[in-house]
């Protein structure tokens, strides 16, 4: 698979989302990470439904959608319903990851399983069969700017080694203090999917941002 970008909303302008999305979108970005946050599950709020609904009417591109919440069961189907392409799940948040993933599948969404910094890669042995894309948190979850944590790097390199050894196409995410320099690391152990924020909307080029972190796999 080759490198795929998706700028985190997050840590977008929020007074000026169509025109930061078109910015995203004309630089070359592959898809939009929103990040949905509930205030119980993490310890913050971010967007919900209608602003995946609202983003979805301002870009092409896929939408790559991270629950960071609590009974994500509920909320599965709503997110689909209004445009998600990819909905990701957290390990931590539900008793029966199966289910879930399966039901994502079955909406046609790719689907996603993420993991905490203090989550090993192991606990996805059982569901690495049907799962898309595992995004490894690098960072706490909750907060946008936040400094990358070290230890990911190797949880990185297990989760490659875990999804070379199942033989399937699985999209490995990461999430948290992504620049420049930690671009080049956790590609090289073994990512593939870049979710950057402030690295991206927090520059005063949108479009050179993204070719930067492109340019770090060369």
């Amino acid at each position: 698979m080759e490198i795929v970008i998706a700028p985190s909303i997050l840590a977008a302008d929020l007074l000026h989302l169509g025109d930061q999305l078109r910015a995203a979108e004309e630089g070359g970005a592959d898809w939009i990470h929103i990040d949905v946050m509930d205030g119980h599950f993490v310890p913050n709020i971010s967007f919900g439904v209608p602003v995946v609904q609202a983003v979805r009417s301002g870009t092409k591109l896929p939408l790559d959608v991270h629950l960071m919440i609590s009974n994500p069961e509920q909320y599965i189907s709503k997110f689909r319903e209004v445009g998600a392409d990819i909905i990701t799940i957290h390990q931590e948040a539900t008793p029966h990851l199966h289910r879930l993933l399966s039901l994502i599948k079955e909406l046609g969404a790719l689907a996603g399983v993420s993991l905490n910094p203090s989550t090993p890669v192991q606990t996805l042995t059982e569901v690495i069969d049907i799962v898309d894309l595992i995004l490894i948190m690098t960072v706490n979850p909750g907060w946008g700017g936040q400094r990358f944590i070290e230890p990911s790097i190797r949880k990185i390199e297990q989760c490659r080694r875990l999804v070379n050894e199942v033989g399937r196409n699985i999209y490995i995410e990461v999430d948290g203090g992504i620049d420049n320099t930690t671009a080049a690391r956790v590609l090289a152990a073994g990512a593939n999917v870049l979710v950057a924020g402030t690295s991206v909307f927090g520059s005063k080029d949108v479009k050179q941002a993204i070719q930067k972190l492109r340019d770090v796999q060369k």
